[in-house]
């Protein structure tokens, strides 16, 4: 298992909250085998989330979702460090992210007999 303690993550955090903000927190992230995914869950200023990601070098891209059920997306690049012989990597890098879904936004159809605006 390897612990990421990487801005991206946070700034994808960030941008559940508001499209365009910025954050701060922190996760985990397990890799699933050899493929290059990662399966995440992390938490911070825009709250928990849990995503799948990969990347190549310093550069990931990623889709989560929050607590709140709201879809997000997001890329980032970064760089990290081993912490001594325990698997786990610290690092810090910059990203962006945006929400592609949220339930709240979600528009009803109009109901019979009415016209929507």
């Amino acid at each position: 298992m390897r612990l990421i303690l990487l801005v991206p993550v946070a700034l994808l955090c960030g941008a559940l909250a508001a499209c365009g903000s910025a954050g701060v927190g922190a996760g985990i992230g397990v890799p699933i085998g050899n493929s290059g995914i990662t399966l995440g869950v992390g938490g911070g200023t825009g709250g928990l989330n849990v995503g799948v990601s990969t990347g190549v070098g310093p550069v990931g891209v990623g889709v989560g979702v929050n607590q709140s059920g709201q879809v997000y997306t997001g890329a980032g690049v970064g760089a990290g460090v081993p912490i001594g012989n325990t698997g786990a990597t610290a690092g810090v890098g910059v990203g962006t992210g945006t929400v592609i879904y949220d339930p709240k936004q979600h528009l009803a159809p109009p109901a019979s007999g009415e016209k929507s605006p």
